[in-house]
């Protein structure tokens, strides 16, 4: 597989295989690397190209005390987009989780969209958060944060950006790969969505958020095949 390493202004990235006029442009999700790729760039090859970034404190970029929140991530997604559209004739996407999140916010629709596991309404999953937490939105607004269930912190600035700063719209084909037990986004929220966008959804019986087992990872590359 050819590989090139390269940066958009200050963004680490990654280019697997030949020359071609498609790219898929791959987003990582949390805890992820823009090397996560390489399995998808085998697939789509040689009808495509990829080309994966590490976001804010991911991959190349971690312990550089950088923020890993929408409003660092979506613009450089969007200043990647861009470069992707000035130089490949088509563009498409291969997202995981926060990552189809951050990409919704970036940039207008690309020509075709694959989506593992998407965070498809980030605020509702920040209301269900503090629902689980056992406080009120106004308990967390005049806290300004609050510890999460799930050991992280909520934060009461970053609700109110995700109210202030939608995700946009995507009426392009979409293709969503979602697990039965998905922690993150539940049924009620991903079939909102595919009912709204057009999304044909996939539901993995007994998969997680995380596509890690052997047996997820094979449905996984299937799915990807059938919609490269």
């Amino acid at each position: 597989m050819k590989t090139e390493q390269l940066f958009i202004e200050n963004t680490p990235a990654v280019l697997y295989g030949e020359p071609s006029d498609t790219l898929w442009l791959f987003v990582h999700g949390q805890f992820g690397c823009k090397e996560e790729a390489l399995p998808f760039a085998e697939i789509v090859a040689p009808d495509a190209q990829v080309l994966s970034i590490d976001l804010p404190n991911h991959g190349t970029r971690q312990n550089r005390d950088e923020e890993f929140a929408p409003w660092t991530a979506a613009p450089e997604i969007t200043r990647v987009m861009a470069y992707a559209r000035a130089h490949w004739r088509a563009t498409n996407v291969r997202a995981t989780s926060i990552g189809a999140y951050f990409a919704r916010l970036a940039f207008a629709a690309p020509e075709k969209a694959l989506f593992v596991s998407p965070i498809v309404d980030m605020e509702r999953l920040i209301c269900d958060r503090i629902c689980a937490a056992g406080i009120t939105e106004q308990i967390l607004r005049e806290r300004g944060m609050y510890p999460a269930r799930e050991g992280d912190m909520l934060s009461w600035d970053y609700l109110c950006w995700v109210r202030a700063h939608p995700a946009k719209d995507w009426y392009c084909p979409q293709y969503i790969l979602y697990g039965e037990n998905d922690s993150m986004t539940d049924l009620a929220t991903i079939r909102t969505y595919t009912a709204q966008s057009g999304a044909e959804l996939i539901i993995v019986p007994q998969g997680e958020h995380w596509f890690h087992t052997p047996e997820q990872l094979a449905v996984m590359a299937d799915w990807e095949r059938k919609h490269k």
